[in-house]
């Protein structure tokens, strides 16, 4: 890909005010693309990025700056599903409430984001739709019963939705990213009884041996978003320093 592979294409970053969601806006806008960036408070977003206000919990917000980015942008070609919240526990931690809201933002978010932007999708001749899964879709980790839920529903939707989309010729793909370095996964680490040592557990878990980076996870985003990828839909990209996959044997002491 060239560094401008994205030049008059328009994109919208939900929860693009920080973490990967902020890197993968950042990049897509020095790749050439214009780009919204829907969040709660976008206030910390800066030029060249649009910072637009949107609820993706509700759907007069998400139409409402949806539109408003298809009117600012000149339209819209590329849409990341970014916005997401994080839950702890096994089945029997979390209350129904805390079920209901977090498969409200990670699963109906992307229902309520991608229902706005279809019309102007329909428009565009490089449509593409990129979703954030999470390596709990492939992998059971422990304490994570309903945020792998709400993260395998969104990994199932995008395959339904590529194709349901694909003679229309937009292409939904999913990034599943590994542990990332992102403010959510500092705040468990500050909450942790050691930090540090919590935080080495993280890296040694990964078969690299480190947390994954947002810009890392940013440019597999940027890449199923560009037209480089026009033959790519119905996908999963796994970011994750080979967690899913790879089975090492421990190192041998000295």
């Amino acid at each position: 890909m060239t560094t401008k592979d994205l030049a008059g294409l328009s994109a919208v970053v939900t929860g693009g005010a920080s973490g990967i969601g902020l890197a993968t806006a950042t990049l897509l806008a020095e790749r050439g693309a214009r780009v919204a960036v829907l969040d709660l408070d976008p206030e910390a977003v800066k030029e060249p990025l649009l910072g637009l206000t949107a609820d993706v919990g509700d759907d007069a917000s998400v139409r409402a700056a949806v539109d408003a980015a298809a009117k600012a942008l000149g339209g819209i070609d590329v849409l990341v599903n970014n916005a997401g919240i994080g839950a702890l526990g096994t089945v029997e931690d979390n209350p129904d409430e805390q079920w209901q809201r977090v498969l409200d933002v990670n699963l109906l978010g992307v229902v309520r984001t991608t229902r706005a932007a279809l019309p102007h999708l329909r428009r565009s001749a490089h449509a593409s739709v990129v979703t954030l899964g999470s390596i709990v879709i492939t992998t059971g980790l422990p304490q994570r019963a309903l945020y792998a839920a709400s993260k395998g529903a969104v990994l199932a939707l995008t395959l339904s939705m590529a194709a349901d989309h694909v003679r229309e010729g937009i292409r939904f793909n999913c990034v599943s990213p590994g542990t990332v370095d992102t403010p959510w996964v500092g705040r468990l680490l500050d909450a942790a009884d050691d930090p540090a040592a919590e935080r080495a557990a993280l890296n040694a878990r990964q078969p690299h041996g480190r947390l994954v980076t947002p810009e890392e996870v940013a440019a597999a985003i940027a890449y199923l978003a560009s037209p480089a990828a026009a033959s790519t839909t119905g996908t999963v990209l796994q970011v994750d320093g080979g967690m899913a996959n790879l089975r090492l044997r421990a190192e041998a002491t000295r």
